[in-house]
């Protein structure tokens, strides 16, 4: 056997070789990443672990990993959920007294409307001024000399023909009616001592047309003269004068007082509509 080979006195060194290190800064950006997502995670969860729920299954289910079932494709508005019932239909919701208020405005305009057809049908639309404001609806015979003789009662042949183109509208409305008479500030002559006599026996004598003859519920309307003590013009002129020799006809609102009292700013937007959209514009078509 040959012997051992003895190992020299200077021993050669060992080559050590270094590696570069500086990988390790970027694993632990990565690991200290994805610790801070896990918190965000963690804190979503404890916060409302429905909605992470929700997010978790819609996100699974945009990646095709769930069963989404059906998908509701109906086409419709969407309601509240507190407007639905148990069955699935709607619940009635609570009137306001501005829905009230427009209701009521669109029921005198369509009576206002009915009215002045009739009378535009003979001719006599320029003989009534109509006025809706929280009383009602006014149906004005202005100037006494187109409807009563001077210092007198009667009916001219004008205001019978007037009355019995709007009685019948006046005779299908559930309403109560206020006929009422007034005058300017000068006296009468004989036979009326004072102009409440005069204006009360004219708005008596319109009355009994629209009753006796329009077919008018004589339940349903009184007949008031107010004299001189209700002007509408403050002037002295004849046109003045003439403005307050009137009777009204006025449908009174049967609306509450607070519900009233909004028609006229329901009545503003009355201005911007046009008037082919307001109720009972076909009527005359």
């Amino acid at each position: 056997m040959s012997a051992p080979r003895k190992r020299g006195s200077g021993l050669e060194e060992e080559h050590v070789e270094h590696v570069d290190e500086r990988w390790m800064a970027s694993y632990m950006d990565m690991v200290t990443v994805l610790m801070c997502m896990f918190i965000v995670l963690f804190a979503m969860s404890t916060v409302d672990a429905d909605k992470f729920e929700q997010l978790r299954n819609s996100l699974a289910t945009g990646f095709g990993q769930m069963e989404a079932g059906s998908v509701d494709t109906a086409k419709g508005v969407v309601v509240p959920a507190d407007q639905v019932d148990d069955t699935g239909g709607l619940v009635d919701l609570p009137v306001t007294q501005l829905d009230l208020a427009k209701a009521e405005v669109d029921k005198l305009e369509a009576l206002k409307e009915q009215m002045r057809v009739n009378l535009e049908a003979r001719g006599l639309a320029q003989t009534v001024q109509f006025e809706i404001d929280e009383r009602g609806l006014t149906i004005r015979l202005v100037g006494s000399e187109t409807f009563f003789g001077a210092n007198s009662v009667d009916l001219s042949a004008t205001a019978f023909a007037v009355l019995d183109a709007v009685s019948p509208v006046l005779a299908s409305t559930h309403y109560e009616i206020a006929v009422e008479g007034h005058a300017d500030v000068r006296p009468p002559g004989a036979p009326y001592a004072t102009n409440w006599e005069l204006s009360s026996g004219r708005a008596t004598q319109v009355l009994r047309r629209i009753v006796e003859s329009g077919g008018v519920a004589q339940e349903r309307v009184g007949a008031v003269g107010f004299g001189s003590a209700r002007p509408i013009a403050n002037g002295s002129s004849e046109a003045d004068l003439a403005a307050n020799r009137r009777v009204d006809v006025v449908v009174i609102s049967d609306q509450p007082e607070s519900v009233r009292a909004l028609i006229p700013s329901v009545l503003e937007n009355y201005a911007t509509i046009p008037a082919d959209a307001l109720p009972g514009a076909d009527a005359g078509r």
